[in-house]
């Protein structure tokens, strides 16, 4: 059964060289059940509130399977949190899954899928790889930012079950490389509630194809 593998939040917030000059991408993994509320993981911190968290993106996850990818590519251990990920999961296609799919993990909490991650200037310094930034986004493995729909604890060992998978049928993965106008068209299209940074971005792509949003 999918699982929760690991559960990070910051550990300390460090100094970064760029624009931002603090960041808060240091997780590491905690002991024990952790609340997770509409922004996030209690005790955690986003220190760069312009461009990343708020509701869209209050939790990130990351696949186990991804990681050890990554891991051999790189030749060097990838251990839960150092992309910055909040959950780190095994058996479930992170970045497979479909925007607006919902996850219920253990018995209460209750997250719903919403864009995939996308690399900068400070995970490329965290990683230390001359144009990480470049490379990360050319394996096309980006993990998933999720949004709270009930908030809950979490523990490593819980179970995620997928409660719900939108129609639509485009993933993360395929927003992340740029989805079509027929799939772009077909998120809108799938119902009220999608979450306002899933609209911005589709509806992006029909602007730019010279459609109408819907």
């Amino acid at each position: 059964m999918p699982s929760v593998t690991a559960v990070c939040r910051v550990d300390q917030l460090l100094r970064d060289p760029g624009t931002i000059g603090i960041t808060a991408i240091d997780k590491r993994p905690v002991d024990g059940p952790v609340r997770v509320r509409p922004l996030g993981l209690h005790a955690d911190v986003q220190a760069d509130r312009k461009h990343h968290g708020g509701p869209d993106q209050a939790v990130y996850a990351y696949a186990d399977e991804d990681a050890r990818y990554f891991a051999d590519v790189l030749d060097r251990d990838v251990p839960p949190g150092l992309f910055g990920e909040n959950l780190r999961t095994s058996g479930i296609d992170v970045t497979g899954a479909v925007t607006g799919e919902r996850w219920r993990i253990g018995e209460r909490l209750e997250l719903e899928v919403t864009v995939p991650r996308i690399p900068c200037g400070t995970f490329a310094r965290r990683m230390r790889i001359t144009g990480w930034v470049k490379r990360f986004a050319a394996e096309g493995r980006p993990g998933a930012y999720l949004r709270v729909l009930r908030s809950g604890p979490v523990t490593a060992g819980d179970p995620v079950v997928v409660v719900h998978r939108p129609a639509h049928g485009v993933t993360i993965g395929q927003l992340f490389s740029g989805p079509t106008m027929e799939q772009a068209r077909a998120v809108l299209e799938s119902g009220p509630g999608l979450p306002p940074s899933v609209v911005r971005d589709v509806t992006k792509v029909l602007g730019r194809a010279g459609a109408p949003s819907m």
